[in-house]
């Protein structure tokens, strides 16, 4: 039963991590590829590593208590961490004055002007 929820974790994982990689390659602007990348790569990490954390349980013992710990731990950090470095890459782009974009194509922007 333990190696089913592991197997499962694992594999939602692995299928976010690739939605989010095609949110990187297929959205428009940095807004939503930032959007993509933050909470993929957050949901993502912390489902594969809970499934290594229950892994670990398989065997119990001290070691394998300690090294569950640990990687909760991370999962932690993980969560704290990546929604945080999202915002600050976000602002920083927005500092920047990067434009978000408008459906608009940039051929049609060139054409009005002439």
């Amino acid at each position: 039963m333990l190696n089913t929820i592991v197997i499962i974790l694992l594999c939602t994982g692995v299928f976010f991590f690739l939605g989010t990689t095609v949110g990187l390659l297929r959205f428009p602007d940095f807004y939503t590829r930032m959007h993509a990348a933050g909470k993929g790569d957050t949901l993502s990490t912390v489902l594969i590593l809970l499934g290594f954390a229950l892994y670990n349980f398989h065997h119990p013992s001290l070691a394998a208590f300690l090294t569950g710990f640990k990687i909760i731990f991370i999962v932690v950090l993980i969560f704290i961490a990546s929604p945080t470095a999202t915002h600050a890459l976000m602002d920083a782009g927005y500092e920047s004055e990067i434009d978000p974009w408008t459906g608009k194509s940039s051929n049609s922007s060139a054409e009005e002007e002439s």
